[in-house]
């Protein structure tokens, strides 16, 4: 009787942990994209049926969910991209930009940007950070929002076409920020690449002292108490020597950009070259904050990256200073 009892218990604590341990508690397939307005732009009429344009076919091979999974205890809300065939595929965690609704994940614009990463044979998932979309909790831009990043590898184990052990990491403008804090904590991602990205929050208000009053201090947690060490928390340029060594970063940026001035990214740059950390930089002239006037050469420097490092598995760059 006693070995039954313990039977018993073995198999309710070890079903509490299982139930403990999920991380993924929500995935709707979004089933039907023709309805959807935003899709007026994407579509044409031939012969009386409605098509996807030539550029926008790929919309076809993949499928787009939205998802709730926990972060702290908080159920966040984010969007996964993956390709409609059978396989097992490379991951992309991508950060978005801006805050509160502003840059939030809208599904016209994670079709474009993210559904053609997808289509080339990659598992892509996007969270909308606490507080955002519908998720719980309060955003902290770059606070414990951060913990809404570095769980999605865990949460990535949890989706049958992900392969967790190959995981690249793509984020803009703050999510560039993002990114970069992301890569300190956690050892699970191979590669990055970040595009207009926040490396120094101290220039960031020179240039945009509005931002102050309207978003830091509105979202940073006694940011009036403790401006200094919460703006540095947020400056990867201060930082640099905390960055892993085998995570090669390619760093992309408009030279008309008004919003992160393209110093930020060069200031990056030189850091990293000060530390050994492997990167490539690319100026884009003329490019604004989101390199709309380059988007092709974007998209396919973004795939080249992900794909040397992730699909082929390049080694890392020789940084060490070498040769004739």
């Amino acid at each position: 009787m006693k070995k039954i009892k313990l039977l018993i218990f073995v198999l309710i604590f070890t079903s509490c942990k299982a139930q403990e341990t999920k991380l993924l508690i929500h995935k709707e397939l979004i089933t039907d994209l023709s309805e959807a307005t935003f899709c007026n732009r994407f579509t044409e009429e031939i012969n009386g049926q409605t098509e996807w344009k030539e550029e926008f076919k790929y919309f076809d091979t993949i499928d787009i969910y939205k998802i709730t999974y926990l972060s702290d205890g908080l159920k966040i809300k984010g969007l996964l991209v993956q390709p409609k065939a059978k396989g097992i595929y490379p991951c992309v965690i991508y950060n978005r930009g801006g805050n509160r609704d502003f840059g939030s994940l809208k599904v016209g614009n994670i079709l474009i940007s993210l559904g053609q990463i997808a289509s080339e044979g990659y598992v892509v998932i996007a969270s909308q950070y606490r507080g955002n979309g519908g998720s719980e909790g309060q955003e902290e831009l770059g606070g414990k929002d951060i913990n809404d990043i570095t769980i999605l590898p865990d949460v990535l184990k949890e989706i049958e076409i992900a392969d967790p052990n190959r995981i690249g990491m793509y984020g803009w403008s703050r999510g560039g920020m993002m990114t970069y804090i992301a890569l300190t904590k956690i050892k699970k991602i191979k590669t990055a690449v970040v595009g207009g990205a926040v490396s120094d929050y101290f220039n960031l208000i020179k240039d945009r002292p509005e931002l102050e009053t309207s978003v830091l201090s509105e979202l940073i947690p006694d940011y009036d108490k403790n401006k200094e060490a919460e703006l540095e928390k947020r400056s990867a340029v201060k930082w640099v020597d905390h960055f892993p060594k085998n995570v090669p970063i390619l760093m992309l940026h408009g030279n008309a950009d008004w919003r992160v001035k393209p110093e930020q990214s060069l200031t990056m740059a030189l850091e990293f070259e000060k530390y050994r950390v492997p990167y490539r930089l690319i100026m884009f002239e003329g490019g604004d904050h989101g390199i709309s006037e380059h988007k092709k050469e974007v998209k396919d420097q973004v795939l080249n990256w992900f794909n040397r490092f992730l699909k082929n598995d390049e080694p890392v760059p020789n940084m060490e200073y070498h040769g004739r």
